[in-house]
């Protein structure tokens, strides 16, 4: 492999650190964190689905024991005095092993993280130890067993369901067509490939297909609304000489985690805040975790519909574009390293988007005031959990997915309409989920 794909391999690897806050709340929320693990080249699309997997295991289990919720898959009635922790431990361990454990050809297609991939039955020996001390702490008996058993049969279930959902598509396609005319993708010198080409063909959690809420089409590039665009991330998201002011760069690199981690991470907050209970939990993060697998699918198969070009590749062409208010630069490149992926629409923006709306739409309020923190902040003592931890304040749900947007922009990712279109698509996507899915019983 080339030398120059060695940058984009620790962009991967900068989305996939995850941080495990070890508060308790109840089972459910400890299972969240737990699979929120160090894990080196695990994409969103992969985190997503993961998580999603899990959370409805665990969501299934629990109703089985005490039905208040519609189930995903699994429809049986269990035994009512069966434990709850037990049966939410084991379908969280029955999913997660399994599934860490088909990830490893996969990554292994990229040399330069082999050595951290090595250590991949550390990771896989966390879990087990996770596992080993949710059952040790409940009693031995028939409630034990009972609630083991009822996690066995909700993994399984929704593992079988999700066998041959197409996840096992191609991660890195280096020979993905590239596009000659303006406005068509093309590699960028650091990432000569194109990254999960094939993940707006796998299987939706919540849509009826991927291009459900596909959005219209991006700018043509002769147009004024395109010209502002490329002029505002010109402007805004450049390495070197940008307008951005320090509070923008922060947001920035704030939100260049990885979604699925933080915005996981923003629900356990707002949990403990609310003071859910497990079944509650339960729901909540089926459906959050759902919306995301289903913003990565949707999004994907946007951005390989129309195979619209990066900020980079625009900016450094724009002599060729056809549009003569657009003013070439040729050493231009955006804060971070340009995902490997055409620009429209915006993966953060259609996560953040159906993230907060699943929120908003659970919780049935918009003005709930938090704080989140980062793992990608430059400083390690700003970065969660650390000496001077950097928290961001948000009065709304829709506020931090709108600032989680327009990071996209200072990074220098996408243009504005990316941005727009991206948590309108999400909002869609949430809002089916919770229309549609795991709704109360009574």
């Amino acid at each position: 492999m080339k030398k120059s794909t060695l940058g984009i391999c620790a962009f991967i690897l900068s989305l996939s650190l995850v941080w495990s806050p070890r508060v308790r709340a109840d089972a459910v929320t400890d299972w969240n964190a737990h699979a929120a693990i160090p894990m080196c080249g695990l994409t969103p699309p992969h985190e997503s689905r993961l998580y999603a997997m899990m959370h409805l295991a665990i969501h299934d289990a629990l109703n089985t024991i005490n039905r208040r919720f519609h189930p995903y898959v699994l429809d049986m009635q269990g035994p009512s005095g069966a434990s709850a922790e037990a049966a939410v431990a084991t379908a969280a361990h029955d999913v997660l092993v399994p599934a860490l454990k088909q990830l490893v050809p996969v990554f292994y297609q990229i040399p330069a993280i082999q050595d951290c991939i090595a250590g991949k039955d550390g990771v896989i020996a966390s879990v087990e130890a996770d596992y080993a001390a949710a059952l040790d702490g409940i009693p031995e008996g028939a409630p034990k067993t009972q609630g083991i058993a009822i996690g066995h049969a909700a993994a399984a279930v929704i593992l079988a369901l999700r066998v041959v959902d197409g996840s096992d598509t191609l991660l890195l396609d280096f020979d993905y067509p590239q596009g000659t005319h303006p406005g068509e993708y093309r590699f960028t010198p650091e990432a000569p490939f194109a990254v999960v080409p094939g993940w707006g063909d796998v299987t939706p959690f919540v849509l009826h297909d991927s291009a459900q809420f596909r959005p219209g089409p991006p700018y043509a590039v002769t147009s004024p609304k395109y010209t502002a665009d490329f002029n505002e991330v010109k402007s805004l998201g450049a390495r070197v000489g940008s307008t951005r002011t320090a509070e923008q760069t922060q947001i920035a690199l704030f939100w260049l985690e990885s979604p699925p981690s933080q915005w996981n991470r923003i629900a356990r907050t707002i949990s403990e805040a609310a003071g859910l209970d497990m079944w509650e939990n339960a729901r909540l993060f089926a459906l959050l975790n759902m919306a995301l697998a289903d913003g990565n699918i949707g999004t994907a198969e946007t951005k390989y519909h129309y195979n619209y070009w990066r900020p980079q590749t625009a900016i450094q062409t724009a002599e060729t574009d056809g549009n003569p208010d657009t003013i070439a630069d040729l050493t231009w490149v955006p804060l971070g390293p340009e995902p490997p992926i055409p620009e429209y629409d915006s993966a953060h923006s259609v996560a953040g988007g159906a993230a907060a709306q699943v929120l908003l739409r659970f919780f049935e309020a918009n003005e709930v005031s938090f704080s989140a923190c980062s793992l990608t902040l430059p400083l390690p003592e700003e970065q969660c959990g650390g000496s001077s931890e950097v928290r961001r304040v948000f009065s709304s749900f829709t506020a931090a997915a709108d600032e989680n947007g327009v990071s996209r922009i200072y990074v220098g990712y996408h243009f504005r309409k990316a941005v727009g279109e991206g948590i309108a698509h999400g909002r869609k996507i949430g809002n089916r989920a919770v229309n549609l899915f795991l709704r109360p019983v009574h």
